[in-house]
């Protein structure tokens, strides 16, 4: 069946948006979006299409699943953006549709032939490497402002600015408090999408420059202009370090949102080191953990994510230092992430640590030892279990104990095959 096979007999269809600007990019193409013109919505029902909800006239083909949308305007009437009254009927062009859409590269339709309509030249931007917006009405939608940040997430390693009207307009949403209307679930959407493109960065510096990341993260705001020492961090700047620490992230675990939130949040207390004591930052690891938790609890952070974030903050500098821990320390660690009932846990905290290590400048290509020894203690303690430790007259809480002990023991084990027979420091350090 053609895409336009069950549809009213006075429709046309077209290919916009995503699929038609990956193609001319030579990107995998995602979903397909269809508009369809010269019909409405009664008719679109009678061929057999199935509403998808009532806020907009988007409708399920009947026999590929794929939405259809009867070409719209929207005029802004309130606050936010929700605040929209949509028209669709027969009058509305496709040209009417494609200029209430928010950039020219994503405003390119084409035809059942291949014929492109591409009334905005969103083609020319597309060579270009330009993002910019399709009309002024873009500053009705503060959304846009975190999808003009996630596009460049995306589209930055193609070399790909914002166009400097669109950045200005942008600016202009923030200054007004459009941004203040945004619900924390959408926040958290755009910014867990941004954190699965391939260079996160893109997204924090292209809020920054409009003044965004102040609004929607204050706290990963705060860190830019805080001084590291810079024997371990060339780069300086703890705002600096984050955007390497989340690109490294995006580089080791591809498309892993949660892996790249641990990364962008695992540093918050060093916004609140006192002056008097900077460029140090001890006990940082422990301060971040309540701007941490109110970032959580303001966006709305699902609990996997929050708790991978959480562990990562309070331990990412015992993992550095793992040499230096006792095997009891070692196994207190995997325990308190987890890592004991659900190891994949112990996975994860390892690429947020390493991602920290060699987000670093000139420290890229650098190899992380104790991310594999993490692993290597984890595997080594959950290989024992209950049974193994059980004798007679052992009983209740004592069986737990004897496990514990063989698990340490364990532990010792692997860490001395890892060092080639040598026992790692017996310091209390953890």
């Amino acid at each position: 069946m053609t895409a336009t096979a069950a549809l009213p007999a006075d429709a046309t269809v077209y290919l916009v948006g995503g699929a038609v600007r990956d193609a001319l990019l030579d990107r995998a193409p995602g979903d397909r979006d269809w508009v369809v013109v010269g019909t409405d919505a009664q008719a679109m029902r009678a061929a057999g299409f199935k509403t998808v909800g009532a806020d907009f006239p988007v409708f399920l083909h009947p026999a590929t699943g794929e939405e259809y949308a009867l070409a719209r305007t929207e005029r802004k009437s309130g606050r936010g953006y929700t605040g929209f009254v949509v028209h669709a009927d027969r009058t509305v062009t496709l040209e009417d549709d494609l200029r209430r859409r928010d950039f020219t590269i994503n405003a390119i339709a084409q035809a059942d032939d291949g014929t492109l309509v591409d009334p905005l030249g969103g083609r020319a931007d597309l060579e270009a490497r330009v993002l910019r917006h399709c009309s002024p009405a873009f500053a009705e939608d503060p959304l846009r402002v975190l999808r003009a940040a996630r596009f460049m997430a995306r589209f930055a390693p193609l070399g790909f600015r914002v166009h400097e009207d669109t950045l200005a307009l942008m600016r202009g949403m923030v200054e007004a408090g459009e941004l203040a209307h945004l619900v924390p679930e959408r926040v958290w959407q755009e910014l867990k999408r941004a954190l699965g493109e391939a260079r996160p960065s893109a997204f924090l510096q292209t809020l920054r420059a409009c003044g965004a990341l102040a609004v929607v993260l204050p706290e990963v705001d705060a860190l830019y202009g805080v001084p590291q020492r810079a024997e371990y961090h060339p780069e300086v700047d703890t705002g600096v370090h984050v955007e390497m620490v989340v690109d490294m992230a995006a580089r080791l675990a591809p498309g892993d949102a949660a892996i790249g939130f641990a990364a962008l949040t695992h540093d918050l207390g060093k916004a609140l080191t006192p002056a008097e004591v900077l460029p140090r930052h001890p006990m940082h690891e422990h301060a971040g953990l309540k701007p941490l938790a109110a970032l959580c609890a303001r966006l709305k952070v699902p609990n996997a994510e929050a708790q991978l974030a959480t562990d990562a903050c309070r331990e990412h500098l015992n993992v550095h230092r793992f040499d230096e821990l006792r095997d009891a320390t070692v196994h207190e660690l995997i325990e308190r992430c987890g890592g004991l009932r659900q190891g994949s846990r112990i996975d994860a905290l390892a690429l947020v640590c390493e991602a920290d290590k060699r987000g670093r400048l000139g420290h890229a290509e650098s190899d992380y030892p104790q991310g594999r020894a993490l692993r290597a203690c984890r595997d080594a303690a959950l290989a024992l279990q209950a049974k193994d430790v059980m004798r007679e007259g052992l009983a209740g809480p004592a069986i737990g104990e004897a496990l514990k002990k063989a698990r340490i023991a364990a532990i010792g084990a692997a860490r001395r095959s890892l060092s080639g027979g040598t026992a790692p420091p017996a310091t209390p350090a953890g």
